[in-house]
């Protein structure tokens, strides 16, 4: 199975609904992590209202993958048209960081690489074309 390159679809607070929609429609296996599952983070505490909401969520089918997730990004509300990305997955920090170089030229950096509670380098990108972009190092 490839995870090289894979859409990620987003909801305005009706992501598990979809998922679940998906998986009705198209087959496959979805799993589905909610905001309140993710590990405590002093920093970056988790408001009620979110708890509930998708913070990832795949849909598996004979090596295909999508992901989706709840819209949460403070600064960008949400709207059709930005609701659908692209995820890349690398090996090693170094591809990742290539990547999340290359594509933030002449674009908009979204979210800083960082280290996150699922990844050991996680960001986003909106690259000078308007094409949005989540560059993930996998877990080591």
């Amino acid at each position: 199975m490839s995870n090289w390159l894979m859409p990620y679809l987003t909801f305005n607070g009706n992501c598990e609904e979809a998922v679940r929609f998906y998986e009705k429609v198209l087959g496959g296996e979805a799993t589905i992590m909610h905001f309140g599952d993710a590990p405590p983070n002093p920093a970056f505490p988790v408001p009620e209202n979110l708890k509930n909401l998708v913070v990832h969520a795949e849909l598996r089918k004979d090596g295909h993958v999508i992901n989706f997730s709840d819209w949460c990004t403070p600064n960008a509300p949400y709207s059709t048209g930005n609701n659908i990305s692209f995820a890349m997955q690398f090996d090693t920090k170094d591809e990742t960081k290539a990547m999340f170089d290359a594509l933030s030229v002449g674009g908009t950096i979204e979210m800083n690489l960082q280290e996150t509670f699922f990844s050991p380098l996680y960001g986003k990108i909106t690259d000078k074309f308007g094409i949005m972009w989540q560059i993930v190092c996998n877990k080591a």
